[in-house]
């Protein structure tokens, strides 16, 4: 593979498209009590606000990559990244709950046209010597906005109105769309057919899918609206599957599943986001509403796990070398099981130390386990597609992201329920959120007390159910990913060179 002359500077558009996605997914995280009180955003509306980007997101991105490799990875990630610049726009002045959802969900569409994109463009300019410093370079990126979403968004929630924070996103995507024209050569596959049949099946079903996952805890299994949605989904998603098997030129390459290092790296990273779920739900709830942060003390308290996983990614990209992607991430992975058992043992009267240095562990593993795990999926895709490979990974990742917030969101809302006193009034039942303005309205200093109690309970639940899945994720990665010298996961031989222009 020829070594493309200006893949260092194509890689700092790749970091920047992918900055914005991560700047706004941890601005949302500082604003949550702030939209609960403008907005008057319930519980459900902000399960809502995060998983309307999730849902869209999901059912696109199969297809977001078919048509990157079709049309022009660079040409469908500038589409993808103007759609959420217009988007957040919608989002900084929606004055309802619904508008704000509709503007996630827009910036759904754009996400899901910006990430696969930009895996596969790495992919293809960086061979594999080089790939895992890219990956490593890239992921640092994506913590670059881990810090600074949340500092920026803290200041900003703190001292103007919520919605200037999706206008962090304009001015980066104008940046961000300039620069891949400036620097970023078009690339795209060897021709093949559309498939539109499989675009269609893929979209139905994953929306179904996620859609019924999200409504699962709600609704029950035995709702009638949940048992047809996992109902489309079985029969649209295993539709998809055999018509993939049987068409000649298939959208997705699903004999991809047949390689140890995809198979591993995808669903350890599956199950990470199913833990994760458990971190974006509790931890900004817990610093603001439990431990009475500013927004922008939350951000701070940010940016030590930030500042670990940066560290960690140059610490992993020499190691990768010497002892392979199945050490780093089984590792990393236990690590970041560790973070997480640390964090179900915070209390209501913990510190900003303490904090800190549970999020420095939870950094540590994160840093060491994600960039390893992605080098190991990257490396089993054939460059023919590059496109629909990386987006068939981040498909496994948002159902999972969707399971981990509506499950352990279910977990969390329904433990702080079972603990609040039963003299509590049912509004403050609901939603911690809820019933510290109901403290306030009323000067109970009692019920506050009792629902940061109650939050952290629910908080210690959530977290060591999120350490399991990780736990579990560090076995997949320790069975399934190869050693180092088990051999190359995507020989030259069987990548077919991309075309440029």
């Amino acid at each position: 593979m020829e070594r493309h002359p200006r893949r260092w500077l194509i890689l700092v558009v790749l970091c920047l498209s992918t900055l914005i996605l991560v700047i706004d997914n941890n601005v949302l995280m500082v604003a949550i009590p702030a939209l609960t009180r403008d907005l008057g955003a319930t519980a459900r509306d902000i399960q809502w606000i995060t998983d309307a980007y999730i849902l869209v997101a999901a059912g696109l991105l199969l297809t977001a990559g078919s048509l990157a490799d079709r049309f022009g990875r660079r040409r469908v990630m500038v589409v993808g990244l103007a759609a959420f610049g217009a988007a957040s726009l919608a989002a900084a002045y929606a004055d309802s709950p619904a508008q704000l959802i509709a503007a996630r969900a827009l910036m759904g569409v754009g996400s899901a046209l910006v990430l696969p994109s930009t895996l596969s463009i790495l992919i293809t300019v960086f061979d594999e010597e080089e790939r895992r410093k890219a990956t490593s370079a890239w992921s640092a990126a994506a913590v670059t906005g881990l810090i600074g979403g949340p500092i920026l968004g803290g200041a900003m929630v703190t001292h103007l109105h919520w919605g200037s924070v999706f206008l962090i996103n304009v001015p980066v995507v104008a940046v961000a769309i300039a620069a891949a024209y400036l620097l970023m050569p078009e690339s795209r596959a060897p021709a093949r057919r559309f498939d539109p049949l499989g675009a269609a099946l893929s979209l139905v079903g994953m929306v179904a899918l996620v859609w019924a996952i999200i409504e699962l805890p709600q609704r029950g299994l035995g709702d009638p609206a949940t048992l047809s949605g996992l109902a489309v989904a079985a029969v649209v998603l295993t539709a998809f599957v055999l018509w993939e098997r049987r068409v000649a030129e298939p959208m997705v390459p699903l004999a991809l599943f047949r390689n140890r290092d995809f198979t591993g790296g995808s669903l350890s990273l599956v199950l990470v986001q199913i833990g994760n779920g458990g971190l974006v739900l509790v931890i900004t709830q817990y610093l603001q509403f439990v431990l009475g942060f500013t927004p922008t003390r939350a951000g701070l308290a940010m940016v030590p796990l930030a500042l670990a996983v940066i560290v960690t990614n140059g610490v992993g990209a020499a190691l990768g070398q010497r002892v392979g992607n199945r050490v780093l991430t089984t590792a990393g992975l236990g690590v970041l099981a560790g973070g997480f058992a640390l964090m179900s043992t915070l209390r209501a009267d913990d510190g900003f130390a303490t904090v800190t240095a549970t999020l420095v562990v939870f950094g540590i593993g994160a840093g060491l386990a994600q960039p390893a795990a992605i080098a190991a999926l990257m490396g089993a895709v054939p460059a023919r597609y590059a496109g629909v490979g990386p987006a068939l990974n981040d498909t496994l990742q948002q159902a999972g992201a969707a399971l981990g917030v509506a499950v352990l969101g279910s977990l969390l809302t329904g433990v702080f329920t079972g603990a609040m006193p039963g003299s509590a009034p049912e509004v403050a039942r609901r939603s911690i959120g809820e019933a510290l303005a109901v403290a306030e309205r009323t000067g109970d200093q009692a019920l506050a007390a009792s629902a940061r109690q109650a939050f952290t309970d629910g908080l210690a639940v959530t977290c060591s159910v999120s350490a399991c899945a990780v736990l579990g994720a560090a076995v997949l990665a320790f069975v399934l990913i190869r050693g180092r010298g088990a051999g190359r996961t995507a020989p030259v031989e069987e990548q077919t060179p991309v075309t440029t222009s």
